[in-house]
């Protein structure tokens, strides 16, 4: 590199610790071979090298040092914000802010114009949705509504052929791994084996989740009790009543300590005291590692109680969004969820697609439940 300022070109002195190299000043006794004398009364003059000694803060060179040298005997210059001396390489495991966050922090989730079909039927038409990191948001919605689709996109479980996915700021299409290390699911099917333990069955999808053998047995334990199940840990989850069942995997699906909890129906087929039960886990989860949580469920009562916001989805498409109270309000004085649900949906439900394979899979679950 050479100084078009001052003459001819001069040689550099490199730092060993990887440092911005520091020019000597023109006209110095560097630029004749006579060696500098380092001035021995500031710590910043190293004994026998004029940039910064190895192991120091790289900071102390600024980007603005390859046109402006370190005079030996002056105070070093201090960090700008145009520092590029030593960058801070990003963290890896975290996810990157995407182009249009703007620097703060991304949503949990946003879908833009996503889309999906079984064959001539248009299941997900179009839905843009965003939900804010640490809320409880509900997707309601009839059978057929859409609503497990998308869960199914969000969750990497089905491609998604038209629109986009991002879930802390990932794609989701692009990067299916990094999402799932990120999120615990709840399916609206069982997922317990009722032949194996409730540790064992927890234990499974912790070693399904990759959690490091070494904190294995630890994360196991934690998130066992974390819905209440200690004691009842070790015996097979064939004789766990419905909502132990139901807590077992909320175990299953916190045991990675994900980010994003989504779950998909998690109160079908419960009696109202197993039902309570199972949102109160919910709620201290919640409380005591501020995760964001995606629910659906038939429910008004629970939407109402626990969501801070909710989506009511039909046909495909989000017809409503807001706080319960918002809409409610919006509709008149003392509606109800279940006004909402009623007027977004109206009588046209006979049609719905894939409505007898839900209903089918729901008496399922309910049987198994109950």
């Amino acid at each position: 590199m050479s100084d078009t300022g001052a003459g001819p070109e001069t040689p550099q002195t490199t730092s060993t610790d990887g440092a911005i190299p520091v020019r000597p000043e023109a006209g110095s006794q560097r630029a004749t071979g006579s060696p500098v004398q380092p001035d021995t009364s500031t710590p910043q003059a190293a004994a026998t090298n004029t940039g910064p000694r190895p192991g120091t803060d790289a900071r102390q060179t600024t980007a603005t040092d390859t046109a402006n040298s370190t005079r030996p005997g002056t105070d070093a210059p201090r960090p700008t914000d145009s520092d590029t001396s030593n960058p801070t390489p990003p963290d890896s495991s975290a996810p990157q802010a995407t182009s249009g966050d703007t620097g703060d922090r991304p949503p949990a989730v946003r879908c833009v114009g996503l889309e999906h079909s079984f064959g001539p039927v248009k299941a997900v038409d179009g839905v843009d949705l965003e939900i804010v990191c640490g809320e409880v948001f509900g997707l309601l919605g009839p059978n057929g509504a859409g609503k497990t689709t998308t869960i199914r996109m969000i969750t990497t479980l089905l491609p998604i052929p038209a629109g986009e996915v991002r879930v802390f700021g990932l794609d989701v299409a692009r990067r299916k791994m990094a999402v799932r290390r990120l999120i615990g699911y709840v399916p609206q099917q069982l997922s317990a084996d009722g032949a194996l333990t409730g540790r064992e069955n927890v234990s499974l999808f912790a070693r399904l989740f990759d959690v490091p053998r070494a904190e294995r047995a630890e994360q196991v334990r934690h998130a066992i009790g974390l819905v209440g199940l200690l004691d009842d840990a070790d015996r097979p989850a064939g004789g766990y009543s419905g909502g132990m069942i139901r807590r077992l995997e909320l175990a299953q699906a916190l045991v990675s300590s994900p980010r994003l909890l989504i779950l998909d129906e998690p109160t079908i087929g419960l009696d109202p005291v197993a039902r309570s039960a199972v949102w109160e886990r919910i709620s201290e989860i919640r409380a005591e590692t501020g995760m964001t949580v995606l629910v659906t469920t038939h429910y008004m009562d629970e939407a109402e109680q626990y969501c801070d916001r909710v989506a009511l989805m039909h046909a495909g498409r989000i017809r409503a969004l807001g706080t319960p109270a918002e809409l409610e309000a919006g509709l008149g004085p003392d509606s109800t969820l279940d006004d909402v649900f009623r007027s977004v949906t109206g009588d046209a439900l006979a049609g719905e697609a894939g409505g007898m394979r839900d209903v089918r899979a729901t008496r399922r679950t309910a049987r198994r439940l109950g």
